[in-house]
């Protein structure tokens, strides 16, 4: 069961502040949301196969193309740092 308290941590860790009202509301809501979860853990999911979603999705994806750019010195051009024919970019990695 949850209580009062373990509202305070839960919102202590992550950085809320919660009026008393708040911790009592949140009380009950996260209470019976336990509660709920607890009837699906008696549910027997033995022969249903593991989903990441409800219905079969998806996506339409097109193909990547490599298509020459005619004006690639256009494109350098607009670059804030370029070095030869490449853009420059600060480095993001650490070296060690």
């Amino acid at each position: 069961m949850i209580d009062r308290e373990l509202v305070r941590k839960v919102a202590n860790l992550a950085r809320l502040e919660l009026t008393s009202d708040e911790e009592e509301k949140f009380t009950t809501q996260l209470g019976s949301i336990l509660d709920y979860v607890e009837q699906l853990n008696q549910l027997d999911v033995s022969n249903v196969p593991p989903t990441t979603r409800a219905i079969d999705v998806k996506n339409i994806t097109r193909e990547d193309e490599l298509k020459p750019y005619p004006e690639r010195d256009a494109i350098l051009n607009c670059a804030p740092d370029q070095e030869g024919d490449f853009f420059k970019v600060p480095k993001i990695l650490n070296g060690d």
